[in-house]
């Protein structure tokens, strides 16, 4: 009896030892630096944080992407690609490069976005099925994004057409938003479209096209001038 009341009390001192230590180690990894090495981790989706706690870069599966944020709030649950978006100081989505791609479509696009507002250059591929006939483009471009009306403003405005509770409003009022020059204008693109023309194609500051540098599918070089109403004025 003397002997197993021994053991018994050995066994605690050791339990007691090992809980204290595990302890010890616990707190260091919470206090400390430490540098760990991973060979494989699995994961649905990684933030990576500042030591505050402000998050910088989100990479994510689809199911999981982060919504992005403005303002320093985070945004409503949507519906956004797979791959990584990146925060900046204030906490505020500033670009990203995200994927997709099945049977029906694919895609891949690497943004980079003004401060306080939308993306202003992007590079670029995408295609989809259209009927029997395969669409696709890639390339590099750009926009000018309008300081007086930055996105918080645009989604304050497409809140309240939301509190309209009138389709055809709503309709209307996103339709508007969507004309080019109001809130922003496509300015360039450098690449391929989906005519399978290859080039340069620059647009005025209303986002009308008005000159075009390329070689058409029959591999000839155009070039083309056109006046603000889209009509092609000088062609070579």
């Amino acid at each position: 009896m003397e002997n197993l009341q021994k053991q018994v009390k050995a066994l605690k001192i050791y339990s007691g030892m090992l809980t204290l230590l595990v302890l010890i180690v616990t707190a260091f990894r919470q206090n400390n630096n430490i540098n760990e090495h991973f060979k494989h981790i699995t994961a649905e989706r990684l933030d990576i944080v500042d030591a505050n706690g402000q998050i910088r870069m989100a990479i994510s599966n689809h199911e999981r992407q982060h919504p992005g944020t403005l303002g320093g709030k985070e945004l409503p649950k949507r519906d956004r690609p797979a791959g990584m978006i990146f925060f900046n100081d204030d906490g505020d989505e500033c670009g990203g490069l995200v994927y997709d791609g099945n049977k029906n479509g694919a895609g891949m696009v690497y943004s980079i976005d003004q401060y306080l507002n939308d993306q202003i250059m992007q590079l670029q591929y995408n295609q989809y099925n259209q009927g029997k006939n395969l669409q696709r483009s890639y390339g590099f471009k750009l926009w000018d994004k309008y300081d007086n009306f930055p996105s918080a403003k645009v989604m304050t405005y497409v809140d309240s057409l939301k509190k309209l509770n009138d389709t055809a409003a709503y309709n209307a009022g996103v339709k508007k938003l969507q004309q080019p020059g109001v809130i922003t204008a496509e300015r360039l693109f450098v690449g391929k479209t989906t005519k399978g023309e290859v080039g340069l194609f620059l647009r005025d500051d209303k986002g009308r096209p008005r000159l075009k540098i390329y070689i058409n599918q029959q591999n000839q070089p155009v070039i083309e001038s056109l006046n603000d109403k889209g009509e092609v004025v000088a062609s070579k």
